[in-house]
């Protein structure tokens, strides 16, 4: 890596910490926490929406990748398994898919670079979340947006207590956290997270059909 390149990432890592916590902070601060002139950060993004365009390029990378990579949810996993397999694998990449969603909801980004990086993982948990209530592994207290759109702010607070330690978890505590929110009886998902981590995530029933809440499906919240 060239001495120019290191910088670069100096910069885009300090940019994901601070702007994540505060996306108004100004680029002073950017600078001083990579240990750089701000001149520098100028000269490499040329201000502020070019730091970001950045961070949404650096980040639609890293998603992409994660989701592609050997721990993603493949077509053959049940609901469960594909949602803590979701969970697990973002968890790595999670600072930069939460800073990209704190800059769009406080700093109006342009909606097409922002959806090109958060919609393939929103199109992945939505159709988990509609397989997995349509075959009774989810509740369906709410609409399956509404429950997808519940698991991304669930899982940006769990970021965010990791991030400001708070909280020290490697993944396998959100997705616990997620399989709960989504309807999966609490020690059945500790014990199905549990025992992914010990021998890779593998599904905790038969097939689209399987029981993974304990009793015999989960309609609704009346439990």
């Amino acid at each position: 890596m060239t001495t120019a390149t290191a910088t670069r990432v100096r910069i885009l890592r300090a940019a994901e910490r601070l702007l994540g916590r505060d996306p108004d902070c100004a680029l002073a601060e950017v600078a001083a926490a990579a240990g750089v002139a701000r001149r520098t950060v100028y000269g490499h993004f040329g201000g502020r929406d070019g730091l970001v365009r950045g961070l949404v390029e650096e980040a639609a990378e890293a998603v992409r990748h994660a989701l592609s990579g050997p721990g993603a949810p493949v077509p053959g996993d049940d609901p469960a398994t594909a949602l803590a397999r979701f969970v697990r694998t973002l968890w790595p990449v999670g600072d930069r898919y939460g800073t990209l969603i704190a800059l769009a909801r406080r700093r109006g980004l342009d909606p097409d670079p922002v959806h090109a990086v958060l919609g393939p993982a929103r199109d992945t948990v939505a159709a988990i979340v509609a397989r997995g209530q349509r075959t009774g592994t989810f509740h369906t207290a709410v609409p399956a947006g509404v429950l997808g759109a519940a698991l991304e702010a669930h899982l940006l607070t769990l970021l965010t207590c990791a991030r400001t330690g708070t909280w020290e978890d490697d993944g396998r505590g959100a997705a616990v956290a997620a399989l709960v929110v989504a309807g999966v009886e609490a020690g059945r998902a500790e014990r199905f997270v549990g025992r992914g981590a010990e021998e890779g995530v593998e599904p905790c029933g038969g097939g689209d059909g399987a029981d993974l809440t304990g009793g015999g499906g989960m309609r609704g919240v009346g439990r």
